[in-house]
């Protein structure tokens, strides 16, 4: 038997943090999942409101709050919650706001999982959704029912780049008394901030372009109203979509490079657009400020110099082409993302829009020629050239 003396004894209690008169530079990453109070009395002013403080993870914790404050900052809006993830985001939105007999309007190019969990599995719980094409208003007024609750789009559709009439729908979403919620993960704030143009709820996946170093996996949930925000906050908690403090630490330093990565992938991806225009195996590019965009007016009203990071393109051939141009790119990362610092590249037909039959997809204007680009940081020249290399391969199949 040990010696009740020997300085080993204490070891499982844990060692107070030193204190100095001088403060870290960088955030501190807090993995605690619980945290202790002095007593029962300081525990009711935590929960009741007169005392800020965490209890357990699950219901927040620093480096979330941290982040959270952080975008929003951007957002121009305060009370915002950090989630696991951009779906998560998107789920505390839909079962904190929505009940049983509700309705949603949605756009009908919204991230493949928005649209799955509206159209499959938030009719399980009662819910039912109609999509619409969010360029059209009138095409979103007549989705329209007596039980429409909420409209849900993206200012920049995926994978077409469409921009949606978000003046029109903001003005569609108050004449009828619903909420209007933006999944504003293509644009960020920096393009555009949805509560200065009448959204009540803005989600983002903080995943992509804001941590912007595909190694996080976080969304971000807030509303104007802190009522309706209250409504999200107790859904993301009973839920558990609680948020890593590892990645919420990663995700902060990746915001503090985010308007240079930003500006420069903006400005590869508007070179880049009118680069492959040039290539003669290409049959269209989209991008929202070139002149030829569908959208062009709207997207320079709305966005102005900022067209996107994202640029989408239709080359000759089918499948066997675009496995062509995707071999004979190996630095460019064939991955269904987008955001990350470098450039990567996504076939929709093969990943993201899959479960479409070739109809369907076609009728969204997605062969399997049809290809996305989330626009990195790279030198320009790199980029021109392993393109340029890439399409000359593909057009050596047809």
């Amino acid at each position: 038997m040990s010696d009740s003396n020997t300085p080993t004894e204490n070891l499982v209690r844990r060692t107070p943090w030193p204190e100095t008169i001088s403060r870290a530079v960088v955030t501190p990453l807090q993995p605690s999942v619980v945290y202790a109070s002095p007593s029962p009395d300081r525990l009711d002013d935590q929960y009741e409101g007169r005392a800020k403080g965490y209890t357990y993870a699950r219901e927040g914790h620093p480096n979330a709050d941290v982040l959270a404050q952080k975008i929003d900052m951007m957002e121009g809006v305060s009370g915002g919650i950090i989630t696991s993830s951009g779906m998560s985001a998107v789920s505390a939105v839909l079962l904190g706001l929505l009940q049983s007999g509700d309705h949603v309007v949605a756009a009908d190019q919204l991230y493949g999982r928005s649209m799955r969990m509206l159209t499959q599995d938030m009719p399980r719980f009662g819910v039912t959704a109609t999509l619409a094409d969010p360029t059209n208003v009138a095409a979103m007024r007549k989705a329209v029912t007596p039980a429409t609750k909420m409209i849900l789009v993206e200012v920049v559709s995926n994978p077409t780049l469409r921009i949606a009439d978000m003046q029109g729908i903001a003005a569609l979403a108050q004449e009828i008394g619903a909420l209007l919620v933006v999944d504003n993960t293509f644009t960020t704030p920096r393009a555009y901030r949805p509560f200065e143009h009448g959204a009540d709820v803005v989600v983002h996946s903080v995943t992509k372009l804001l941590a912007g170093h595909s190694d996080v996996t976080l969304g971000y949930a807030v509303a104007r109203d802190p009522a309706l925000q209250k409504k999200i906050y107790d859904t993301s908690v009973t839920f558990g979509f609680t948020a890593s403090p590892f990645d919420c630490w990663l995700a902060e330093r990746g915001l503090y490079s985010f308007n240079l990565r930003f500006d420069r992938a903006q400005e590869n991806a508007r070179a880049l657009a009118d680069h492959l225009a040039t290539l003669p195996n290409v049959k269209r590019v989209l991008y929202p400020t070139r002149q030829d965009h569908p959208d062009h007016n709207r997207a320079t009203a709305i966005l102005g110099e900022y067209g996107s990071n994202m640029v989408s393109f239709e080359i000759e051939g089918g499948r066997a082409a675009a496995n062509a141009m995707t071999l004979a790119a190996p630095n460019i990362a064939f991955a269904p993302t987008l955001g990350d610092i470098g450039t990567t590249l996504s076939h929709p037909a093969s990943s993201s829009h899959r479960a479409l039959t070739p109809e369907a997809r076609a009728a969204l204007g997605m062969s399997e020629g049809f290809f996305r680009v989330s626009v990195g940081v790279e030198d320009i020249r790199v980029l021109i050239d392993e393109f340029t290399t890439a399409i000359h391969a593909a057009a050596q199949v047809n």
